[in-house]
C-alpha cells in the first residue's frame, strides 16, 4: 500500500531573501518589519496570501524559521504563515516543542494577529511571546475570515505563560493588506465560497 506523503517548501524567491536577512533583528520592530517585508514579497512574487510570520529566538534576536501564506499556491487550507513557520522551526530545532531546555525562548512574530486555527497550534506549540502587526480586524476588512476566536484570546495566551505583544508596526502590516485587496488577490475562505454558491 502507498503511503502518503507531502513536501512542505517555501517558494524559490525566499533563496535570494535569506541571503539578505541573515543577520539579527535585535529590536521587535526590526523583526516585524522583516515579516512584513516577507509578507510583502509573498504576494508580489504570486505565491500566496498577504501574510507571514517568523520564529525569532528570543534572546539572540535570530530567526529560527520564516513562513509565508502559501494556502493557494501550497493547495492547502492549512498551510498558513504561523503553521509554516511553526513546522519550518520545529524541523530545524529537531523538537515538536519549542519550549525545549535545548533552546533559547522562540517568539511568533506575524505580520496579522492568528486566526482560529493558528491561535491554537500556537498553544500547543511551545511559543513563548506572539508579537502581532495588524489585527484580526484588518484581515477582516479585506474579506478574509478568522474564524471564531475567543473574546478574551490574548488574556488566554497569558493565563498559559504566552506574552501578547499588539500592534507593532500595524499600519506597515495592514498597507500590505490593503495593497493585496487593491491588487486583486484571492480571498480564499471556503465557508464564504460555500454561501456565495448558495
Amino acid at each position: 500500500m502507498h503511503r502518503p506523503s507531502f513536501k512542505l517548501q517555501l517558494p524559490e524567491w525566499f533563496e535570494e531573501y535569506r541571503s539578505r536577512s541573515a543577520h539579527a533583528a535585535l529590536t521587535l520592530a526590526d523583526r516585524m518589519r522583516l515579516v512584513i517585508e516577507l509578507s510583502s514579497l509573498n504576494i508580489r512574487n504570486g505565491t500566496g496570501g498577504p501574510f507571514a510570520a517568523g520564529i525569532f529566538l528570543m534572546d539572540e534576536g535570530t530567526l529560527l524559521a520564516p513562513g509565508v501564506n502559501l494556502v493557494v499556491w501550497g493547495g492547502s487550507s492549512v498551510f498558513h504563515a504561523e503553521i509554516v513557520a511553526l513546522i519550518g522551526a520545529q524541523h530545524k530545532a529537531g523538537v515538536f516543542d519549542l519550549s525545549s531546555p535545548a533552546l533559547s525562548p522562540c517568539e511568533l512574530v506575524t505580520s496579522t494577529e492568528p486566526c482560529a486555527m493558528c491561535l491554537g497550534a500556537i498553544q500547543w506549540a511551545g511559543i513563548r511571546r506572539l508579537v502581532c502587526g495588524a489585527r484580526g480586524s484588518d484581515a477582516e476588512a479585506i474579506g478574509f475570515d478568522e474564524g471564531e476566536k475567543p473574546q478574551a484570546w490574548t488574556e488566554a495566551l497569558k493565563r498559559r505563560g504566552i506574552l501578547v505583544e499588539r500592534d507593532v508596526c500595524r499600519d506597515e502590516a495592514v498597507a500590505v493588506l490593503k495593497e493585496y485587496r487593491t491588487n486583486g488577490g484571492i480571498v480564499y475562505n471556503a465557508a464564504s465560497n460555500k454561501k456565495a454558491q448558495q
